[in-house]
């Protein structure tokens, strides 16, 4: 019943799903509606104007092996999270929203807006013609590995803190299963050893992970009073339940991760996390104003292009995977040469981010662009409208 119960507990910070490694573009419409893996979202709709070219956009791209879906959007768009905009999803193929090395885009124009489709030796008036559905084409069926798919961004780059990290509370590890010892009396144990998990709710051949806790995440309540609202946990290694007795399991260690076990570390389900599988701008309702960076992953203060930072806002105040954030800098504090007054000056816009795991309060963001370095601190806003 306590495993249950904690499981039940994680299962809100998790989005399940195949862990694989290549992150497919989903979009089910160009500009109407958009997928994220089962939940149905609202796409870009608020522009009235049309997405603005970038100078030099190419009229024709051959996707190469080693493109993000964000790069490609760059090469064509001022602002690449507009291209579920300009994209010329075919509803006549199997999975016509999936990009490839080697396919052929064409950048067209459709009623005056810009329009960029996978050329099926048509040209432009084949991409219209389908993405329209002005065709009696039948559907065909294209096959290629799962792998090949273009990344929304680069799974190195966060794969660590996708798969192996995560946030809860407090509350819900209270009475995880914890490591206990090893089999050989260690102190540190690591793959191919056996070590002790005392706890309930193991079950015998099912797979488990251990995690270690980080530092907490905390913030100031209504009396100024500092409250926990997150324990990182840090996956250190993997294993299956071998036995039990009483509340005593024997587990053994088939995977490690840049870590040994300790005595004290958690056990804990094996959840599989899901991939981001598409980018889109943050509506200003959608989300609780107030939004800061307060962590950067693997430094201590700063942050920069391809960066994991955690943000102050969850789903609780109304983050998703995918949502797409401007950056702002805090403004300096200067004294004016004449009144010699303490000024501050404006936020600065300096960059922009994409939340690719969400937990109740928190979520982990990866930085898409950043022309100066991010501290922690820096405001999080839905992306500005103009071009």
């Amino acid at each position: 019943m306590i495993m249950k119960k904690v499981l039940n507990g994680l299962r809100s910070f998790y989005q399940l799903g195949l862990k694989q490694h290549g992150l497919a573009l989903a979009i089910c419409t160009g500009i109407g509606v958009t997928c994220l893996g089962s939940t149905t979202v609202e796409a870009a709709t608020r522009n009235i104007n049309p997405p603005a070219l970038k100078a030099g956009a190419p009229n024709v791209y051959i996707v190469k092996k080693g493109d993000t879906l964000w790069d490609i959007s760059g090469k064509f768009l001022k602002k690449p999270w507009r291209w579920p905009e300009i994209w010329a999803s075919n509803k006549h193929v199997k999975n016509p929203h999936w990009i490839y090395p080697g396919d052929r885009l064409l950048l067209c124009t459709l009623d005056g807006r810009p329009l960029v489709g996978r050329d099926q030796g048509d040209g432009c008036e084949g991409i219209i013609r389908r993405y329209t559905g002005r065709t009696t084409l039948q559907p065909q069926v294209r096959i290629e590995q799962l792998n090949n798919i273009i990344p929304v961004i680069p799974l190195d780059h966060i794969q660590q803190w996708l798969e192996r990290a995560t946030i809860v509370s407090a509350e819900n590890i209270k009475a995880a299963p914890y490591i206990l010892g090893t089999t050989d009396q260690r102190v540190l144990a690591a793959k191919g050893q056996q070590v002790y998990v005392r706890g309930q709710g193991l079950q015998n051949a099912q797979r488990y992970a251990v995690y270690r806790e980080g530092e907490p995440y905390t913030t100031l309540d209504e009396h100024g009073k500092k409250r926990i609202i997150g324990i990182e946990l840090l996956q250190v290694a993997s294993g299956i339940a071998t036995q039990s007795e009483n509340d005593i399991t024997t587990m053994e260690l088939t995977q490690s991760f840049n870590s040994e076990v300790r005595r004290g570390d958690l056990v804990l389900p094996e959840e599989q996390a899901m991939l981001p599988t598409l980018f889109y701008p943050t509506e200003a309702h959608q989300v609780m104003e107030g939004g800061k960076i307060i962590r950067v992953m693997g430094s201590i203060s700063t942050a920069g292009k391809h960066s994991v930072v955690t943000l102050n806002r969850g789903t609780t105040q109304g983050t998703q995977v995918g949502q797409v954030f401007d950056i702002y800098q805090q403004g300096e504090v200067v004294k004016d040469p004449k009144t010699q007054e303490n000024i501050k000056l404006p936020n600065q816009n300096i960059g922009s981010l994409m939340i690719f795991k969400t937990f109740d309060e928190l979520s982990y963001a990866y930085i898409l662009e950043s022309s100066l370095p991010v501290k922690v601190g820096a405001e999080i806003k839905p992306p500005r409208e103009e071009d």
